[in-house]
């Protein structure tokens, strides 16, 4: 038998949250992005559910070929465009778009031999300081690029540093604006947090991330339920042993947890190996046969411990839900374990081991 811990990518929760954004977002177009092996849940895994959005983003050429090999035959989006100059090639044989955020792309592009003019998006740094042409050089960039033969159609596209926070996007939209108030192409603005809480964003195309996978963009202000969403992906395992603690013991390395009274603990098949957080501390929720209890001492390399002193029924081969959906239905938020571990759940998802078996279900 295989050790006992699995991900479980949930198809219909995926076609939901790309729904809630057309919801949002009605008349805009969306790029689903799946960077980072689709946050974690893998591109091949994601694609059937999520090949209703009108194109995909994501950073590099490989995971534009897997794209490509999935028989997608329109739009992709480089987010961060090319790296060097010879990227340019691939991307005409894939027919990528691709994002210009500096000097050294246009000077690629300005050198590069082609038949097939290529679409671009050139970027604005507005305030999120990563990429992209600050203002007062926006427009001279719109000009070189718009000058090539080797440019075809330039859209335009920034990022926002405070959509998901107090500060908010009004700045930046308005230096977004006035730069680019005459200027045509398209635009793409708005990420996850600015689709569905900032109607006030203009957008032609819309870069949903996090929302398709069912995590909050600002938890613990709103919980992924708050904004109508469903978890993709369930990390389960199940106990594979039991021990009994008296007053005084110590459970795990460093003997960081110590009992306090009598209880009962089982030691769960999952540990950092498998990518779940080190650092989460004694107290972490878990869900053990659907019913929620706390971590007990460290995180081990393949192995945790969860308190099962009020789970009396729980036993070897008891189930265990480290987040998403548990067998009986109940849930448990990415967010909320990645609160625990004083991290995000992008984090969580995108550090899903390549041990961990992964399945795709409804």
């Amino acid at each position: 038998m295989p050790r006992p811990i699995q991900a479980l990518i949930h198809s219909t929760a995926l076609t939901h949250n790309l729904q809630r954004v057309r919801q949002a977002r009605p008349d805009a177009r969306l790029w689903a992005v799946v960077k980072a092996n689709a946050y974690g849940h893998g591109i091949e895994n994601v694609f059937p559910a999520l090949r209703a959005a009108d194109g995909f983003a994501l950073l590099d050429l490989a995971e534009a070929q897997r794209i490509r090999q999935l028989g997608w035959r329109g739009p992709i989006l480089l987010l961060e465009g090319v790296f060097e100059p010879r990227d340019l090639e691939i991307c005409s044989r894939l027919n990528l778009t691709h994002a210009v955020h500096r000097d050294a792309q246009i000077d690629w592009l300005a050198s590069h031999k082609t038949t097939a003019p290529h679409h671009v998006f050139l970027k604005m740094n507005a305030g999120m300081n990563r990429l992209g042409f600050t203002p007062e050089r926006f427009r001279a960039a719109w000009a070189r690029l718009n000058s090539l033969p080797q440019v075809g159609e330039i859209g335009l596209m920034m990022h926002f540093s405070d959509a998901d926070g107090p500060r908010g996007i009004a700045d930046q939209l308005a230096t977004f604006q006035a730069t680019t108030a005459d200027l045509p192409g398209e635009r793409t603005l708005c990420n996850s947090a600015a689709s569905l809480d900032h109607p006030e964003a203009p957008s032609d195309w819309c870069r949903p991330g996090i929302v398709l996978y069912g995590a909050s963009f600002d938890y613990p202000a709103h919980t992924s339920e708050d904004w109508g969403l469903r978890p993709a992906m369930t990390l389960q395992s199940q106990i594979i042993a039991t021990q009994t603690l008296k007053p005084g013991d110590t459970v795990g390395y460093g003997s960081t947890f110590v009992a306090q009274h009598p209880m009962r603990i089982g030691v769960v098949a999952c540990g950092y190996a498998d990518g779940y957080p080190r650092i989460a501390p004694s107290g972490t929720p878990i869900l053990v046969d659907g019913i929620r209890t706390g971590t007990v001492g460290r995180i081990s390399m393949d192995m945790m411990v969860a308190d099962i002193t009020h789970i009396p029924a729980a036993q070897p081969g008891s189930s265990v839900t480290l987040w998403g959906q548990a067998p009986n239905g109940t849930l448990l938020s990415v967010d909320e374990v990645a609160l625990a571990a004083h991290t995000v759940g992008y984090e969580l998802m995108c550090a899903l081991a390549p041990r961990v078996p992964v399945h795709v279900t409804d």
